[in-house]
């Protein structure tokens, strides 16, 4: 009988996942390399609003749907709250900065960078290694945040390479 492999994650530190684990959960949680994208928005006055998210994924193939989480104590929170359609702009390698920038506050992200109305008239972001607009089907309440789940009406994708975060930095994919 073939020997059977074990495999141990090297040190190891069981830790119970409480309100005072906070940091320690959010480390373990940044062992997951992601995407990074930035998910947009019109807010009720039809200006664009958008904040950088790594909380996404694909769902279905069919019907075709996503889901994004936001935190319903933040600022953008109201913005999505009401909005029928969002969009998620999945950055390219090289839009660190754009990340960087919808990460931070301010008034207007949107102020001198690239970007247009989609099919659905929801920003888009020049340059993105993918753009998938969608159509809001259903909100479920998790803890602090909102999960939002889309069915993607409208996509578009190029070959470029994605920007990637892991262990609270960028990274490259080896081609």
């Amino acid at each position: 009988m073939p020997e059977r492999a074990v495999h141990q994650v090297a040190n190891r530190q069981p830790q119970a996942a409480s309100a005072s684990g906070h940091h320690a959960l959010r480390q373990a949680f940044s062992s997951f390399a992601t995407g990074v994208t930035v998910v947009t928005v019109c807010d009720t006055l039809g200006r664009p609003r958008g904040m950088t998210a790594n909380s996404f994924t694909s769902v279905s193939l069919a019907p075709p749907l996503i889901l994004i989480c936001v935190a319903t104590q933040a600022p953008i929170w109201p913005a999505f709250a009401g909005a029928p359609t969002f969009a998620v702009n999945v950055l390219a390698a090289g839009q660190r900065e754009l990340s960087q920038r919808f990460a931070r506050p301010a008034d207007d992200k949107f102020a001198g960078i690239g970007w247009q109305h989609g099919e659905l008239g929801v920003p888009l972001i020049d340059g993105a290694a993918a753009h998938l607009e969608c159509r809001r089907v259903r909100e479920i309440e998790a803890g602090d945040h909102m999960i939002l789940l889309g069915e993607v009406v409208h996509f578009a994708h190029s070959p470029a390479p994605p920007l990637v975060f892991h262990r609270g930095a960028y990274a490259a994919l080896a081609q």
